[in-house]
């Protein structure tokens, strides 16, 4: 299987692919069945930017081009009570002409919820921050004015932000629940291949030995795309955010690298969450 470099082709690619595989019928029993993207025009995205006060960078420009958004709802099963089964619909990929509420909720919503996780039971406070404040106030200042230089997040789909910074060399799209952060792919041609592989029939059964039955895992080809994506560069990084990222140790593997090396016992961040009066 050829997967394109271009970024253009690679977006085209995915739109053939994923619709072709939704109008087949192995899928009309599923709510995908006859899906289409719904693509932006350029002064779509003009007055997108200027009504909601954004600007995207220039992959996440081409992808809401070509893609952008499904014009279906995902449906998520889970169980209820007395074992009743839920049956709920939501949004796939942000359409930002319809999907304002949403939209605006996770761009408006990141600062209450990062510091939720400094003052709730997480207790996250990073070693740039300096020595911990007693006082909620000054602890709220020394936040919310790192918060004011972190590049614009960009919401695509549920809690995956774009990173907007165009000046970045890497254009990341991430993961956030909170301040526990992971990288879903350095650029969006890897990002898309993670997230929505499901979608573009990008599996092979390999047979185990040990369980003597067929898995599926992702093709070879694709399996290095992501190899190389995530590999170790030290050029990667996300502007007061890396911080955050390496804080837990989920973020490590975002840029190639083990919260525990082989052969140390180092752990790289320090975490600096004592109050002043107990220093």
């Amino acid at each position: 299987m050829i997967i394109p470099e271009n970024l253009t082709e690679f977006f085209y690619w995915v739109r053939e692919r994923s619709e072709n595989l939704w109008a087949s019928e192995d899928w009309n029993k599923h709510e995908f069945y006859g899906a289409k993207w719904q693509p932006l025009t350029e002064p779509q995205i003009d007055e997108v930017e200027q009504r909601y006060g954004v600007k995207f960078n220039h992959e996440h420009r081409e992808f809401l081009k070509i893609l952008h958004a499904v014009d279906r709802k995902e449906i998520i099963e889970y169980d209820g009570e007395n074992d009743e089964m839920i049956f709920e619909e939501r949004t796939w990929f942000y359409n930002w002409l319809k999907d304002e509420q949403e939209i605006m909720e996770r761009l408006h919503g990141l600062p209450d919820w990062f510091y939720s996780d400094v003052e709730g039971r997480n207790q996250v406070w990073l070693k740039s921050w300096g020595k911990k404040p007693e006082s909620k106030e000054d602890r709220e200042k020394i936040f919310q004015n790192w918060f004011s230089k972190i590049p614009q997040l960009l919401p695509i789909y549920g809690h995956r932000f774009v990173v907007g910074d165009d000046n970045l060399k890497w254009k990341p799209i991430i993961s956030s629940w909170g301040s526990d952060i992971i990288v879903m792919g350095w650029d969006f041609r890897t990002y898309l291949l993670n997230e929505i592989r499901n979608h573009l029939d990008i599996y092979e059964d390999v047979f185990d030995e040990e369980d003597h039955m067929f898995y599926p895992e992702v093709l070879p080809e694709i399996q290095e795309i992501f190899n190389q994506n995530f590999k170790y560069d030290e050029t990667k990084d996300v502007p007061y955010f890396k911080e955050m990222m390496l804080y837990w140790s989920s973020g490590w593997s975002s840029f190639g690298m083990e919260y525990h090396p082989k052969g140390t016992t180092v752990h790289p961040i320090v975490k600096t969450d004592i109050a002043e009066e107990n220093n």
